[in-house]
């Protein structure tokens, strides 16, 4: 059937001629998945998508492709994205079936005489009674006999500047939501441009080049050719704005009393006949062909996106059954969530041990403050740097002052050679109390760092259940005050400990003692010779002055050599005891917290109290429900996208 045939016969338009057996199925799986919204689960549709600027035509062109009449008026007629349905249908015989379907589920019949009406109705109710827009779209279903097979989106037509009524970024809003639709590379961009205007000054083609800069996607259909026809030629040949798809000029119908067979046949006339239309080729002019156009494209785009779209529906099906397979359990009754909460308990436990014990972090290899081992030795090692090597004196007390005072304050009816015991004991307990307060920073230190690792390896492992996060931080922070207790009590035990005897089996005491004892005579000859030579010798403990020392005072100042030396033999024992005592300590807390005390008190607050916690448990938080319920949706979407794309491949496989 030729185009002069199908323009003049009333029982097949001129659109029938695009008509292909093979088109329909393809357009019936992308409408069905349209309909299953899996562009909201990221999938692009083939989609031939209709922009242009306002007055350029849009819709005379939409009217001459469905044959119907759709909303005019003065500023942007489309206000919604109008995704247009035309179905040939060669049962209908004279009215055609019309059908609008919005705001998801409301489906409304309508008729040729009212569908205009019923476009703007169910636009108020969309975007509002205003001027406004929105991008909640509407679909018009045309099923009617001669009408290509298509699927259009129209968009708003693109205006500069804001008309009473409208919003002042009307411009932003109706930009954006072209973009939006034109941006992914599944979409077919048809740029309704005015013969009436020059077509680079042309917003929509700013808009088309930003996305299709070669033009490969862009089918430019030029209307009002009648009323521009001079240098309309050149526009289309020369092609300056880089259509890749090409041109088709086209006559739009001229008034309601126009039908649209009339307008075919004067279209045709119009090419046929005028001296400057006539020259343009006619591959590229009039509505049939550009209805043979858009159908073989989109056929064409539509088969060459199918495998993406069934590489993309699998990849985002694996993923959502495989995040929904993570998600927990739904839990029926109290021996459930009592099941669930002890899998948690040990999960956690498990990663502390590894954490804290263990020194593995795999769970974390990039996040230095979850490598527990290694922080708590870096507190340890601190902690045995911060302890004085030997007892400190204050740089105002002059060397053996303090020890000779001590020896005379503790003297007793005793023998002359033997030095009081009560006098290394002063000494040493008031060399401990300038230290005590190290190993309590290191007890705070240490349960403040491994109680915030708890804490979060605890709200990692229950995030799924935040209905017994708060029996869960409780816990932790009512353990971590009786761990810090029980250390600061056993620091207190190593201190009163070595208050109680200067006791010590370790040999290093006696080879230090006597290795000072070595340079007494060198000091005290230092003494006796204090007023003649030099003052100051250099011993093991340092540079000392001796010039204050007075000769009469020579067998004390023995004395307190001796008793010093001795001090500084056991005080390295004292540190000794009090790091490595301290240290073992911490270690083993720390163990027996990991393999017992935390699941006791876990177990205690959460399921302790009639198994409350576990009752709190089988009420799903907001969060969880609603995101099962939105993976469980994504998935049923998927699988029956899947289907359905699965069926159109086999059909085109059967039909070679």
């Amino acid at each position: 059937m030729d185009e002069v045939e199908c323009s003049s016969s009333a029982t097949c338009s001129a659109m029938a001629a695009s008509y292909n057996d093979q088109i329909r199925p393809l357009l019936d799986a992308v409408d069905r998945l349209r309909q299953l919204k899996v562009t909201q689960e990221g999938i692009q549709l083939p989609t031939i998508v209709v922009v242009g600027d306002q007055s350029s035509g849009k819709s005379s062109v939409l009217e001459s492709l469905a044959g119907i009449s759709l909303p005019r008026g003065q500023g942007i007629c489309t206000r919604v994205p109008l995704i247009m349905r035309l179905q040939d249908d060669p049962a209908v015989q004279d009215a055609s079936v019309l059908q609008l379907e919005y705001s998801s589920g409301m489906v409304v019949t309508t008729s040729e005489a009212q569908v205009a009406d019923a476009i703007n109705a169910a636009t108020a109710e969309i975007a509002g009674g205003g001027k406004g827009i929105s991008d909640a779209p509407i679909t018009l279903v045309v099923r009617k006999r001669g009408v290509p097979d298509l699927t259009l989106v129209d968009l708003p037509g693109i205006t500069r500047v804001a008309v009473q009524g409208q919003p002042e970024d009307i411009y932003d809003q109706v930009a954006r939501m072209i973009k939006a639709y034109i941006a992914p590379k599944e979409s077919i961009i048809l740029n309704v441009l005015s013969a009436q205007v020059d077509f680079p000054t042309c917003e929509s083609i700013r808009m088309s080049q930003q996305v299709d800069r070669t033009g490969e996607r862009t089918l430019a259909v030029v209307t009002k050719a009648d009323r521009a026809p001079e240098g309309l030629l050149e526009k289309v040949t020369m092609d300056d704005v880089h259509i890749g798809l090409g041109y088709v000029c086209v006559r739009n119908r001229v008034g309601e009393e126009e039908t649209y067979e009339e307008a075919r046949e004067q279209e045709r006339r119009l090419f046929t006949e005028h001296p400057l239309l006539s020259k343009i080729d006619k591959s590229m002019v009039g509505i049939p062909t550009l209805a043979r156009r858009l159908t073989e494209i989109q056929a064409t785009i539509i088969a060459r996106c199918l495998p993406d779209i069934v590489r993309e529906i699998n990849d985002r099906l694996s993923r959502s059954s495989d995040e929904l397979g993570q998600m927990p359990p739904d839990l029926s009754n109290v021996a459930d969530a009592a099941r669930a909460f002890f899998h948690i308990v040990k999960q956690v436990c498990a990663s502390l041990e590894k954490l804290l014990l263990r020194g593995e972090f795999d769970e974390y290899p990039d996040d230095a403050s979850f490598h527990g081992t290694a922080r708590v030795a870096e507190m340890l090692a601190t902690y045995g740097r911060e302890m004085p090597a030997q007892p400190q004196r204050p740089a105002a007390q002059l060397f053996l002052v303090e020890e000779m005072r001590v020896l005379e304050e503790s003297r007793g009816i005793t023998l002359p050679n033997f030095l009081p015991r009560s006098a290394l004991q002063v000494l040493l307990k008031k060399k401990v109390e300038t230290i005590v307060h190290v190993p309590h920073g290191l007890v705070k230190q240490v349960w403040e760092y491994v109680g915030d690792l708890v804490m979060r390896i605890l709200l990692r492992h229950s995030h799924d259940y935040p209905q017994v996060q708060s029996s869960c931080r409780h816990a932790v922070q009512s353990l971590m005050d009786k761990a810090r207790q029980r250390s600061a009590q056993h620091v207190e035990e190593l201190i009163e400990m070595e208050l109680a005897a200067d006791y010590t089996a370790n040999p290093e005491y006696m080879r230090t003692c006597g290795s000072i004892m070595q340079e007494q005579d060198m000091f005290l000859k230092a003494m006796e010779d204090a007023g003649s030579s030099e003052s100051t010798l250099q011993l093991r403990f340092g540079e000392v002055d001796v010039s204050h020392l007075k000769l009469d005072d020579a067998e004390l100042a023995g004395q307190a050599f001796d008793l010093k030396a001795r001090l500084a033999a056991y005080w390295n024992i004292v540190l000794l005891r009090l790091v490595d005592g301290l240290a073992l300590h911490v270690l083993l807390s720390i163990r027996r917290l990991v393999e017992k005390h935390l699941a006791e008190e876990l177990t205690g607050e959460v399921l302790g109290k009639d198994m409350a916690g576990a009752k709190r448990m089988l009420v799903p938080s907001p969060g969880t429900a609603a995101k099962r319920d939105r993976l469980r949706n994504t998935i049923a979407v998927l699988r029956e996208s899947r289907e359905v794309v699965a069926n159109i491949m086999d059909r085109s496989s059967a039909l070679g």
